[in-house]
């Protein structure tokens, strides 16, 4: 029996111990250490690895403290657009969502895509009937709406700037940015099989039918048992164009570079260069994880069979 392994997040960017009361910092790491109990009892009771990240990230789409499912950010015509995706190391087989509403878990829309679609990538109104024919559990407009996030939305609706997510420090469109709030999670199961998923509600004031890089296959998310399992947080054009996730897997299969290697090699170097603000967690075959970011902060958790425990939130976090 190999390692098995779990490693969570719930976004990335300038998160400062300053900014934080006590009290919200411990909300969001009991949230990240409910996600990681969830998703690594799977793995410890013999269950797959594509099992164990979904049900991490549906606990996290759950909590209203991270911009995923319920707490969702707005967009620019005031309503919640859902992206999630999901891919099994084992088979390359994957599932992907973008601007689907009333979804309660986009995530287990994304494995039905993957399972039960034929297709990889669904959309929009159709991705929503989908939804309605596998009987996905929907929810009204209400559940998903936050005072906090409809208050950061009421600031900048009425101009054509987006925000990525909460209070901010750095300029996108001449709105501050401080957290990306996509939620992900990669594992390695008893067998050495390894899978990902990731799910975002996306940028606040999003216009024009906007899709980031979590649902996209192999810059968002990525899984392939001869490399690794990614899920990306950040500024979704920069990951994009850089082909995030999927560079990482190159760069482990064609120069042979450990995991943790090639995913420093993408973050803090290639994405650096691109002015790509995030991080991404990773998960090779042996279990071994990277958490890996080029910001202040990440929401991160890290759990294995090895005794190995990490919750975590700042750059100099090792609680």
């Amino acid at each position: 029996m190999k390692k098995y392994s779990l490693a969570i997040h719930g976004g990335a960017g300038t998160i400062l111990k300053e900014d934080m009361t006590p009290e919200l910092e411990e909300k969001y790491r009991q949230g990240l250490q409910q996600a990681l109990e969830a998703g690594f009892s799977v793995l410890e009771n013999g269950g797959t690895a594509i099992t164990a990240v979904k049900a991490a990230v549906v606990h996290l789409e759950d909590n209203p403290l991270f911009n995923a499912g319920k707490g969702a950010v707005f967009t620019k015509k005031g309503i919640n657009e859902l992206d999630a995706a999901i891919m099994d190391g084992k088979t390359l087989e994957a599932g992907a969502v973008a601007g689907v509403r009333n979804v309660r878990n986009p995530v287990e829309l994304a494995e039905q895509v993957m399972m039960h679609s034929g297709h990889v990538f669904l959309s929009g109104k159709g991705a929503n009937d989908f939804a309605i024919k596998q009987g996905i559990k929907l929810e009204p407009d209400e559940y998903f709406y936050t005072q906090l996030r409809y208050d950061q939305w009421r600031e900048i609706r009425d101009s054509d700037l987006y925000t990525l997510d909460h209070k901010s420090d750095k300029l996108i469109g001449a709105v501050k940015e401080s957290k990306f709030g996509t939620v992900g999670a990669v594992a390695c199961d008893k067998n050495g099989n390894i899978a990902a998923a990731t799910s975002t509600g996306g940028m606040t004031n999003k216009q024009y039918g906007r899709i980031g890089d979590s649902p996209l296959i192999g810059i968002g998310t990525y899984a392939n048992n001869k490399t690794c399992a990614i899920s990306c947080t950040g500024h979704g054009e920069p990951f994009i164009r850089a082909v995030a996730a999927h560079d990482v897997s190159c760069l482990m299969e064609y120069k042979n570079m450990s995991l943790q290697d090639a995913c420093e090699e993408v973050v803090m170097k290639k994405l650096v260069e691109m002015h790509g603000d995030g991080g991404l967690i990773g998960m090779d075959a042996n279990g071994n994880a990277a958490l890996v970011f080029n910001c202040a902060g990440m929401y991160r958790g890290l759990k294995n069979s090895d005794g190995t425990e990490l919750i975590a939130i700042y750059n100099d976090d090792s609680k």
